[in-house]
């Protein structure tokens, strides 16, 4: 190799960092019993092995907090682990309860919505704010459409910033999502999760109904939830009442 070989060599970026918007599930607590709370997540994975197999896990402590209920979030985080699940962080914790995760490797996610305190001595008293500007109107760019003409195989996973249109079958193990709509031409077999950043609106059109997994902005139904007379069959899901709703097409 020769000397400016090796220099582009060693200059070349070999790693790169990159934003990315994937769905994870959120296990929300209202309870301390962990004996309970164990048991049901038993239940749930006995329903659906496949897709909680080495699934990925957010533990949301927030209402468990609000109530004072307190809970041994080491036992806990070893305890989601020996069924399988993969805890890939906490949020709303309190201080301890973060240092507990941390030391366990469980990163702490900070909640979306901060409120900032402010000390009663430095508030001061508002002064008549000048006219506002009038608004200018921005044109928003409309999400564009993903179309894939092939099958989905499983194990791949699709995402989409608009609506998701597939001419082909999705196959068992694979996973598509969109922020919008998903329409499947075709069998769906795989997981399928519309309005994953919290569109209530989005709905998911398929040919042949045969899912392991349905979702309209976190609301999810397995399949063992669906009802035998919507199988194979072609349908529209959508949500109603925080309730998903399966019609013949």
């Amino acid at each position: 190799m020769s000397i400016d070989s090796q220099k582009n060599a060693k200059h070349s970026p070999i790693l790169e960092f990159k934003s990315s918007t994937f769905s994870v599930p959120v296990l929300v607590l209202v309870s301390d019993d962990v004996i309970a709370i164990e048991q049901q997540l038993q239940d749930k994975i006995h329903l659906a092995p496949e897709f909680f197999k080495n699934s990925p896990l957010v533990l949301d402590l927030q209402e468990l907090n609000k109530n004072d209920l307190d809970i041994d979030v080491t036992a806990f985080i070893n305890m989601i682990r020996k069924l399988g699940l993969l805890p890939i962080g906490i949020r709303s914790g309190t201080n301890q309860q973060n240092q507990q995760a941390l030391k366990l490797g469980v990163p702490v996610h900070t909640s979306h919505h901060v409120t900032a305190v402010v000390p009663a001595q430095n508030l001061q008293v508002p002064q008549p704010a000048p006219p506002e500007p009038a608004p200018i109107r921005e044109e928003r760019e409309t999400p564009v459409t993903t179309m894939i003409t092939h099958p989905v195989r499983s194990g791949q996973r699709i995402y989409a910033a608009g609506d998701l249109v597939i001419l082909a079958q999705v196959s068992a193990g694979a996973e598509i999502m969109a922020e919008g709509n998903i329409h499947v031409y075709g069998s769906l077999r795989g997981r399928a999760l519309a309005g994953v950043q919290g569109n209530t609106e989005a709905r998911i059109f398929c040919s042949d109904l045969q899912a392991e997994l349905i979702s309209i902005a976190g609301n999810y139904k397995i399949s063992e939830d669906l009802n035998g007379t919507v199988l194979h069959q072609p349908v529209q899901i959508y949500l109603q009442n925080h309730t998903l709703v399966i019609k013949d097409i």
